[in-house]
């Protein structure tokens, strides 16, 4: 059995994190607080699933709720699948038993990204002192968090957007912690694109001390995300926002130049699946690109797949289709594995049998994608710890 980098992993964070990390003045102003509204506000909607009594918990950021657009129907479809991944969820709010859950999965490392840390910072009714504040708070613990087991527990920053100015600041904490990597999200966030020109110092922090950035999009953002301008469900917008989010991405950095002058960023486009890339680059090479030559001259200087090819790692989906022809594209150096766990929209993947589930890729290519193109991006150290315990030991504590 293949051990695996994990290139997207997540915590949960407890709501008591807030309290113990945050500034007490921005705590008392934007407090983090859930509130449970009982079914009975719902009538009927329940009513032949009586041992669901109340709806799951609705985060708050001060006075706003920190999901957007999450009304009664995914209340309700969160309750109704909430039991069925509550061990998981317990489970990523301890690094103890995060790493138990990572053996179970053959995971030697993993990169360890925020679930609702993002969700917060990127706020678009946070204030910017609010905003940094709870990315110096979420990065404080998250260190602590993966301090328990570093050579295993990989964490990734967490950048607040609103004001550039302290965003070299924000990268500088980051590198003090031993982190190799930062996550931002895809968006437009505080009336930014990420090739705006605000955020050139920023790139060039990050190429200075070879900080790998990984974006990780996600549905819900109080932010103008791919679908939120004529979508409100779940359905829609969660079909929308990943893979639609990290192509505008690569096409905003592309053209404000971000890749030309920074030849050694590293960018990674994780939970949109890889499928997208050929499609998204032949576009760009073959239409785009060619149609004005010099509307395009200054900032892109060779064909955007080159660029992508040179500075770009991709997440894959397992059983998603197209990989041979993703790999034909940009290689197979360039694609990573990811979990997502413990979310539940990812937890029906499971690595008991990766190899079948990634029978196009030869053995060379399933190590790469597995393990060295992870290390390859982050620039971790490759671990030779043994796991702290092996699944058939797992499994036996069950039975």
């Amino acid at each position: 059995m293949h051990k695996i980098i994990d290139s997207d992993r997540h915590v949960m964070e407890p709501v008591s994190l807030w309290k113990d990390y945050l500034e007490p003045a921005i705590y008392q102003n934007f407090k983090v607080e859930t509130k449970v509204e009982n079914f009975s506000d719902f009538e009927g909607a329940l009513k032949n699933r009586p041992s669901l009594y109340k709806l799951p918990q609705i985060y708050f950021v001060g006075n706003s709720p920190i999901l957007n657009n999450w009304g009664p129907k995914i209340q309700i479809a969160t309750a109704l699948r909430s039991e069925s991944t509550k061990a998981e969820r317990i489970a990523a709010m301890a690094p103890d038993t995060q790493l138990e859950s990572m053996d179970s999965s053959y995971i030697k490392q993993a990169a360890i990204f925020s679930t609702f840390a993002g969700f917060i910072v990127n706020h678009s009714e946070l204030p910017a002192d609010a905003s940094l504040a709870y990315a110096d708070a979420y990065n404080r613990w998250l260190k602590d968090y993966c301090d328990y087991d570093a050579d295993r527990l990989k964490g990734v920053g967490v950048i607040s957007r609103h004001d550039p100015k302290n965003m070299v600041e924000q990268l500088e904490k980051v590198v003090e912690y031993g982190w190799t990597s930062i996550t931002l999200r895809p968006e437009v966030i505080a009336a930014r694109v990420l090739g705006h020109e605000d955020y050139n110092d920023f790139w060039a922090a990050c190429e200075k001390h070879n900080i790998a950035i990984a974006f990780h999009g996600g549905t819900n953002l109080h932010a103008p995300t791919a679908g939120t301008d004529r979508f409100t469900s779940r359905f829609a917008m969660h079909a929308c926002s990943h893979p639609m989010e990290a192509q505008m991405a690569f096409v905003s950095l592309l053209e404000a130049g971000v890749l030309e002058r920074h030849p050694r960023l590293k960018f990674a486009f994780l939970e949109a699946g890889a499928s997208w890339v050929p499609h998204w680059l032949w576009r760009l090479d073959n239409i785009c690109y060619p149609e004005f030559p010099m509307l395009v001259e200054e900032n892109i200087k060779m064909l955007p797949s080159e660029y992508f090819k040179r500075q770009c790692w991709v997440g894959i989906e397992l059983g998603e289709p197209c990989l041979r022809e993703v790999i034909d594209v940009i290689g197979h150096d360039k694609l990573l594995y990811g979990s997502d766990f413990p979310h539940p929209d990812h937890l029906h993947f499971t690595t008991d049998d990766i190899a079948q589930q990634l029978s196009e890729l030869n053995e060379t290519e399933l190590r790469a994608v597995l393990e060295q193109n992870a290390i390859d991006f982050y620039g971790f150290e490759p671990s030779d710890n043994k796991s702290n315990l092996d699944k058939k030991s797992l499994l036996e504590e069950v039975e």
